[in-house]
């Protein structure tokens, strides 16, 4: 009985640690449009070597898939684009290709997504994009079969030219002519809660407007700010405005409950010579030093403060085959003799790292509060106002009339209070409470009579304005401090019942 406790106690603190460590991934691509890379077994024990935990592959590769077997590292699989019209007409193609190419692996090789397709609306040749959903409900189909379906994710991988508009990320919107794929396949992922995978590329914008775009705002080492004139977040890099602008627009078509995953980002550590004042191994070592850093730390964006994200770096070899300027041959982190281009941590815990990337404190501070600026003009705090109550999903009870704060019934004094409430409910990081310059932090409490101000842990809300966050103003961190704390009950009950029992014997 003893030892079947230990196991049982065992597991459950596992379960509670693993909650409390949970936080954003970073993976790898792992490509292979070259002839001179090393093996396959010879690449996983080099993943191995480096602590990297995720892998993306662009294929079903047999040779691959066997390499990864019993290593514990999560991979992501691809169906090309050479596929799509087979698997999207046929079920039993479907079927076959999990029979034949799959299964055989799983699950001593741990696949945890299918990405059907790779960047399809940018395959005009093809006309890919008209198969990807079909395909994609194929698969889901075939592994609902063999009772794999809430085990193995169904995506597909698309670039951000998907938008028609990314600037300012507020007005992010979805390139209509893509209207007949894309509402059914953000249905699908709505449906079955896979998640929007995106490439994302600062580089590219800096490297074809350079005159226009900071080189520090796209490696995420800007001292400067750029402002969303519609929600007054203010956005240090490129990547940040990149992934909300994406936001805004699954907002406007109503999908707010999709999360994003960035499938490809990297920085070339070599390109032709109009890319020479950008790709370098300084800027490459920058920006996916920077953005693991940020993905480790659940920094979040401006408009998602400290959510969790999973990013997938590109890529892990130089592939020799690939067509298109220098550039496209240089995106290794790893030479072909596995020797490496550049130093890279991909834990993301150095401690020298300072964050900047988007304006916040990555922890935030509990006896900080967040109100109106008495420089804030009336045009700006009304704005402000209206969309914390709105986009911002705070609730706006507690200033409505006969609750704790309408009174004083002034814009400065609502506004200071819906502020406060979003500050603190987005884990009290600086961006949280910029609202374009109309917010302002401050260390006295602000409460009075009954109207109190919450702080990040909500240890000071009294039942005269509980009304004031209501369930759906919940963040993520309440949600994962409740898991955790149901835990944490499941493990002083497992030992209370162990102790009546040994009591009884």
């Amino acid at each position: 009985m003893a030892r079947d406790f230990k196991l049982i106690f065992s597991i459950s603190l596992l379960l509670l640690l693993l909650d409390c460590c949970y936080g954003g991934k970073v993976g790898v691509c792992y490509g292979r449009s070259a002839d001179d890379l090393p093996t396959p077994d010879k690449v996983v024990q080099l993943i191995k070597q480096h602590n990297i935990k995720y892998v993306r592959i662009y294929d079903y590769n047999s040779q691959v898939l066997k390499a990864f077997g019993n290593t514990s590292i999560e991979l992501m699989i691809g169906v090309p684009n050479s596929d799509l019209i087979a698997f999207s007409q046929f079920q039993s193609n479907v079927d076959s290709w999990l029979k034949n190419s799959v299964l055989p692996y799983y699950p001593t090789t741990k696949i945890t997504y299918i990405t059907v397709g790779a960047e399809s609306t940018d395959d005009l040749h093809n006309n890919a994009s008209f198969f990807v959903v079909p395909a994609m409900q194929n698969v889901l189909t075939g592994l609902k079969k063999v009772g794999l379906s809430r085990r193995i994710k169904v995506s597909t991988t698309l670039s951000l030219g998907i938008l028609s508009r990314s600037f300012p990320p507020s007005a992010g919107a979805f390139n209509s002519s893509y209207a007949y794929f894309l509402r059914p396949m953000l249905e699908f992922l709505a449906e079955n809660q896979s998640p929007f995978m995106i490439d994302l590329y600062p580089y590219y914008a800096y490297r074809d407007s350079p005159n226009n775009v900071s080189l520090d705002y796209v490696l995420f080492e800007s001292s400067s700010e750029v402002i969303d004139p519609n929600t007054g977040f203010l956005y240090k890099n490129m990547f940040d405005a990149q992934v909300d602008a994406l936001y805004f627009a699954l907002t406007a078509l109503n999908f707010r409950t999709i999360k994003i995953m960035v499938t490809e980002t990297g920085w070339p550590t070599k390109g032709s010579p109009k890319e020479k004042a950008a790709a370098s191994p300084d800027n490459a070592e920058t920006y996916n030093t920077n953005i693991i850093r940020h993905t480790v730390t659940n920094q979040g964006t401006p408009a998602k403060p400290g959510e969790a994200m999973n990013v997938y770096i590109f890529s892990l070899f130089n592939e020799n085959r690939k067509a298109g300027l220098d550039s496209e041959r240089n995106w290794g982190l790893f030479y072909p003799d596995q020797t490496s281009v550049y130093q890279l941590d991909f834990t993301g815990k150095n401690s020298g790292f300072q964050s900047n990337s988007s304006g916040t404190n990555s922890s935030g501070n509990s006896n900080s509060w967040c109100i109106a600026s008495s420089k804030a003009s009336e045009r700006d705090l009304k704005g402000a106002l209206d969309w914390a109550c709105g986009p911002g999903n705070v609730d706006c009870t507690a200033i409505q009339p006969s609750q704790p704060c309408f009174q004083p019934d002034t814009l400065v004094s609502h506004a200071s209070f819906v502020f406060n409430s979003y500050f603190q409910q987005n884990r009290a990081t600086d961006v949280a409470c910029s609202f374009g310059g109309a917010g302002v932090k401050v260390n006295k409490d602000p409460s009075y009579d009954k109207c109190i101000y919450i702080t990040a842990g909500g240890n000071k809300t009294k039942a005269t304005n509980a009304t004031s966050l209501n369930s759906s103003a919940s963040t993520s961190q309440g949600n994962k401090l409740s898991t955790w704390t149901l835990r944490l009950c499941l493990v002083i009950l497992l030992f209370s019942l162990q102790t009546l029992n040994s009591q009884a014997f």
